[in-house]
């Protein structure tokens, strides 16, 4: 199942809807989307509807470096050994930084201009949960989009927290939707930047995979419906600029697609 959030036309407040086999029409549900539900009559076609961030979380989880190229390369940077983590590094973002597809990701007026992409797969969480183990941990998901984890490198190294760097409204690209049915182990991460290729990488390749990390956070902290988790990205990641467009593509997930815009 794939489920959509979305402006209907004419409409500013925000629906759910599921899409049909074809990927083309929305049939939208009133009610609970981890609970009761039920069809409201009304359907859209795909193309007539603004699509929103998939969801807006209680509680923004990021992986941080989680995959070995990616890990290689801050090391180096660093001067410090290639030694892979033992655990997981969680940090958090902010909700004001989600946009949905096709929403133009705007790069501040003071940006160095070192402003890169991080395509990731965002895990969205069904059931509350806590104390899980790696065995039982992927019963408490819902299901995954596409996030792109926009990162202002400047900033990031500059400032002792990642509060503009990784937060700055619009830096947080999600969607075009949540799918229920994903084979992590089938996926493949592609990002294109004005149609060319900059990164291709195994979804599943990660330090640490998706049970590892949701069993880690919840020996501490109780996951919720609707939380998300972002889990990291690949090398290279590189700088994007006005007037690009970028593009997350993950096997089965759908594009996510945004245009790069200076702030006016």
């Amino acid at each position: 199942m794939r489920w959509v959030r979305y402006f209907a036309p004419g409409e500013t407040s925000p629906n759910y809807g599921s899409l049909d086999d074809a990927g083309e029409r929305i049939r939208e549900i009133k009610g609970d989307l981890f609970g009761a539900q039920q069809p409201s009559g009304r359907t859209f076609a795909l193309n007539d509807v603004k699509l929103l961030a998939p969801i807006v979380p209680p509680t923004f989880y990021a992986a941080g470096v989680n995959y070995p190229t990616h890990f290689r390369t801050a090391a180096e940077k660093a001067g410090t050994p290639v030694t892979y983590p033992k655990h997981i590094d969680i940090g958090y973002r902010a909700v004001n930084a989600l946009i949905g597809n096709n929403e133009a990701i705007v790069v501040p007026k003071d940006s160095s201009g070192k402003v890169q992409f991080e395509g990731e797969i965002v895990v969205i969480i069904g059931k509350r949960a806590k104390h899980l183990t790696e065995a039982n941990a992927l019963d408490c998901v819902f299901g995954y989009t596409i996030g792109n984890d926009v990162s202002e490198r400047t900033w990031q190294k500059s400032d002792r927290t990642f509060w503009r760097a990784k937060n700055a409204d619009t830096f947080k690209p999600m969607g075009p939707w949540i799918d229920t049915d994903v084979n992590l182990d089938a996926l493949t991460t592609v990002i294109r930047v004005n149609g060319v290729e900059q990164s291709r990488f195994a979804t599943n390749a990660m330090i640490f995979g998706v049970a590892n990390t949701l069993a880690t956070i919840t020996r501490y902290l109780t996951l919720v419906p609707g939380d998300i988790v972002w889990m990291g990205t690949d090398d290279p990641t590189r700088d994007m600029v006005p007037g690009d467009t970028v593009e997350v593509e993950i096997t089965g997930l759908g594009v996510l697609r945004n245009p790069i815009v200076g702030e006016s």
